[in-house]
């Protein structure tokens, strides 16, 4: 591919829900501007975009795919990214990296929470809109319904570009609103026709309504407005170009990616009226070495840096690495300073990526898009620049993971590369964690969804041979006791030769909640030798850490050593820790065990019209509602303490109760007593899994 120059660069984003046609529509400009020689279908798995086994399989995009295009001596750079919410993290990584959030939406379903959160992230990441209205062929089809819907929820001075000529099965073309030119389509081609009379009054109508936008974006023109009521084509362009980089005008399209129809009028539109990066605020940062605000311009002249803002593993090529140039030129064979790893790179060749299709790069302007291979530390979030003027720019904000399952190797041979394919993992994708957790004694992985996390199980087993089981994460329990008591630990072996023996005295009590563990050494007249009191208090703390009612780990207690015997030959180390392992056992059996489970700070943000349906679920799950908040947007804020054993799977309830919009934190906050019911049930079932071991 060519080299582009910085203004003659445009960087779109692909946003919107799942199923409305956003795959099919890179496909049909890749076909339109002559890239591709026919169109792919999802449906049998041959589009540019979704290459992955996993989305060919399922037929939706799971990662963010770059597909330039070239289109009269431009190139835009499309990101596609994914609509299904535990792919989220991908849209936020393209809206980190282009200046043109494209939203589409489809004619049958019109708005819906993808298209809302998309708009949302937009607004966030400051970024100028464009909406396209696809699959005007398909039944049910409505454009003016879905125009109220944009107008009502979205933007109020959303304004149409295009119009259609038909809709579902009766949909035949296009009308360019501004130019005032009916189009018909037919594959690759568009021809221009006879404007419908049934749409001329439309036509003028949206087009007065552009007019007047037009004519706001300066005094000039507006004075030239009120005194001719015209504006000649070239102002009408820049004047609603102006607007539209404001964010005071949004534009709205329309067409059929599946028929190809529209496309030629998008495209055009996104090199006249998109921002190139020159026209796009410059990028802030910090300088490391000072801690101090820094910039770097999108102008090719300045000091070079790029951003990395996606990183993923492929089984042939290794590591690649997507960057964003913001300023100076990247060129290949050159060594880079990673200034957040605080390292040099080695860069060997630049390409850019088209789907899966590498087309090689000379040199890359700021502002671009392009993509390196097997870098050795660089990964997403870093910054590459010059180490004598280095910046650091602000990474991207990923969502937290929401649910947590337990995973183990079926093959007890694959430790190694079980530990070698989750790093890989999560280099490709910052929002799965994984981490073993000492005290369930359970690896575990985190993710936004079930299909998030069942994706990335089935990834790693492709790339890294690595088969997987899944199973529901244990809850940590503990256990503690309501009162004092007292206990003999009497360990005696004898045998003929040197035996064992250690006997030892000790005292139990509960401490505050939080209290965690004390010991107390209260040993009179040498009865146990100095050397053997920390050998009780290690076996006490190991009869802790195995838990005597259901085997969870034992907090909360006062142990109290203050009698016992030795022998000189026979008593030991050992001796003594079993004796004191044996005592604490009795005591704590003695002074009464109950079972605590972890409680959670729970905050949801849900529309006022679900609050009913969250309340009353938060009930049936043990929680305490403990406030109620006005958020933006008509939305509230609910408050609540509630068990973690009743929230492992909350994120996919929340996502069903409230069609996606409703959205949710939870931080540990402290533990209390199970109920008597509940805990004779945890019990149970921890003694039933002992015995399965056991056998």
């Amino acid at each position: 591919m060519k080299t582009y120059r910085t203004e003659e660069i445009r960087n779109i984003g692909l946003f919107g829900h799942g199923g409305t046609g956003k795959t099919s529509f890179v496909e049909a400009l890749l076909f339109t501007s002559g890239i591709l020689d026919r169109l792919g279908r999802v449906e049998e798995g041959n589009t540019t975009t979704d290459f992955d086994p996993d989305e060919v399989k399922r037929k939706i995009s799971i990662s963010l795919s770059l597909a330039p295009v070239e289109w009269k001596g431009k190139k835009i750079n499309v990101i596609d990214t994914p609509g299904f919410m535990d792919f989220i993290s991908e849209a936020a990584a393209a809206s980190r990296v282009v200046d043109t959030a494209l939203i589409a939406i489809s004619a049958p379903s019109g708005v819906e929470v993808g298209t809302e959160q998309a708009w949302n992230r937009a607004e966030e990441y400051k970024l100028v809109r464009f909406l396209f209205v696809n699959r005007l062929d398909k039944e049910n089809a409505d454009f003016d319904r879905v125009m109220g819907q944009i107008q009502e929820k979205l933007f109020s001075k959303a304004v149409p570009f295009i119009i259609p000529i038909g809709q579902a099965e009766q949909f035949k073309g296009v009308v360019d609103v501004v130019q005032q030119k009916a189009y018909q389509f037919d594959k690759k081609d568009m021809k221009e026709i006879p404007l419908p009379d049934h749409l001329k009054e439309k036509t003028k109508h949206y087009r007065e309504q552009l007019m007047e936008s037009a004519a706001e974006s300066s005094e000039t023109l507006l004075n030239k407005f009120l005194e001719t009521g015209e504006l000649s084509p070239e102002e009408l362009i820049s004047g609603l170009k102006s607007r539209i980089l404001s964010g005071e005008l949004v534009p709205v399209f329309c067409g059929s990616a599946y028929q190809n129809a529209g496309m030629h009028l998008i495209l055009d539109a996104l090199i006249t009226y998109a921002p190139s990066p020159i026209e796009r605020e410059e990028e802030k940062g910090r300088d490391p070495k000072s801690g101090k605000d820094a910039a770097r311009k999108p102008d090719p002249k300045d000091h070079f840096s790029a951003f990395v803002f996606k990183t993923m593993t492929d089984p042939y090529v290794g590591r690649i690495t997507f960057f964003r140039v913001f300023s100076g030129i990247f060129k290949p064979d050159s060594v880079y300073y990673n200034s957040v790893k605080e390292k040099e790179e080695k860069v060997s060749g630049l390409f850019t990526l088209r789907g899966k299709q590498q087309d090689s790069l000379q040199e890359v302007y700021a502002g671009d898009i392009c993509v390196a291979a097997k870098l050795g530390i660089t990964t997403t979030n870093d910054t590459l620049c010059e180490k004598a003027n280095p910046v650091v720019f602000y990474g991207i904000s990923f969502p937290e993971p929401v649910l947590t399952m337990a995973l183990q190797p079926k093959s007890k041979g694959d430790e190694d590369k079980l530990s070698n394919a989750l790093n890989r993992i999560m280099e490709e994708d910052p929002t799965i964690k994984t981490w073993r957790d000492p005290e369930i004694k359970q690896s575990l992985i985190s993710g936004l969804g079930d299909l998030h996390i069942d994706i990335n199980i089935e990834r790693m087993k492709r790339k890294f041979g690595v088969d997987i089981e899944l199973k529901p994460a244990l809850i940590p329990y503990r256990e503690t006791i309501k009162g004092k008591a007292e206990a003999q630990g009497r360990y005696v072996r004898q045998t003929g030769g040197h035996g064992q023996y250690g006997l030892c005295f000790i005292k139990v009590e509960p401490l505050p909640r939080g209290g965690g563990f004390e010991y107390v050494d209260k040993v009179v007249g040498g009865v146990i030798p100095n050397q053997f009191i920390p050998s009780v208090e290690k076996g006490v703390m190991k009869a802790m850490e195995d838990g005597v009612l259901a085997g969870y780990k034992m907090v909360d207690i006062r142990v109290t050593l203050f009698d016992g015997k030795y022998h000189p030959v026979d008593s030991s180390d050992m001796a003594f820790q079993i004796a004191g392992s044996m005592a604490m056992k009795e005591a704590v059996n003695n002074a009464g065990l109950i079972l605590m489970e972890p409680i959670g700070d729970l905050e949801v943000i849900v529309p006022d019209a679900y609050m009913g349906d969250i309340i009353g679920d938060l009930n049936s799950r043990r929680g305490r509602i403990s406030g109620m908040e006005p958020e933006v947007k008509g939305q509230q804020k609910i408050k609540a303490t509630v068990p973690a054993a009743e929230m492992q799977r909350y994120a996919i309830d929340l996502r069903s109760m409230t069609q996606g919009r409703g959205r949710f934190k939870l931080t540990f906050s402290h533990y209390e007593e199970v109920p008597a019911h509940i805990a004779e049930g945890i019990v149970a079932e921890a003694k039933k899994e002992k015995e399965k071991v056991a056998t």
